[in-house]
């Protein structure tokens, strides 16, 4: 039996007010434990971050999938109607012109779950964060 299959199996076993925020321990939990139309979008940002950040500790925090690289890096979550991914401030400064056609808060970007992820920019951004925390870690600051 693969982990996905364990997983599901012990989560039928949880009762659902278990599930809810503050139960997760692993990315894979989290993903598990998401509606099934929305794993492959889960899976999708969760190979796209990693690839973009090969030497990124992963984990859960603030209940939801994170990334660490000299400091943190990225989350993601799931809601009802779109990916939520947050860079934290310092990218949405950015790469405003390029996140322009998404909806955006102070450290977050929604990516409708209607519309195909953006990989490419996703990449880009993960890419820029590694660059500012690797900056920051050495003591560069460019405020």
């Amino acid at each position: 039996m693969d982990l996905r299959n364990k997983i599901w199996s012990v989560a039928a076993l949880i009762p659902s007010a278990m599930k809810q925020k503050g139960s997760y321990s692993t990315v894979d939990e989290y993903i598990a434990l998401q509606p099934v139309s929305l794993q492959p979008g889960l899976e999708l940002l969760r190979k796209t971050i990693k690839k973009a950040a090969p030497g990124a500790e992963e984990m859960i925090s603030y209940q939801m999938p994170a990334y660490k690289l000299n400091g943190m890096l990225v989350f993601f979550s799931a809601a009802k109607k779109h990916y939520g991914f947050y860079p934290t401030a310092s990218p949405i400064v950015a790469f405003r012109e390029k996140i322009k056609l998404f909806e955006t808060s102070k450290g977050t970007i929604k990516f409708p779950l209607d519309k195909p992820l953006p990989l490419k920019l996703i990449t880009e951004i993960v890419k820029w964060k590694v660059k500012e925390n690797l900056k920051k870690a050495k003591g560069i600051y460019n405020y």
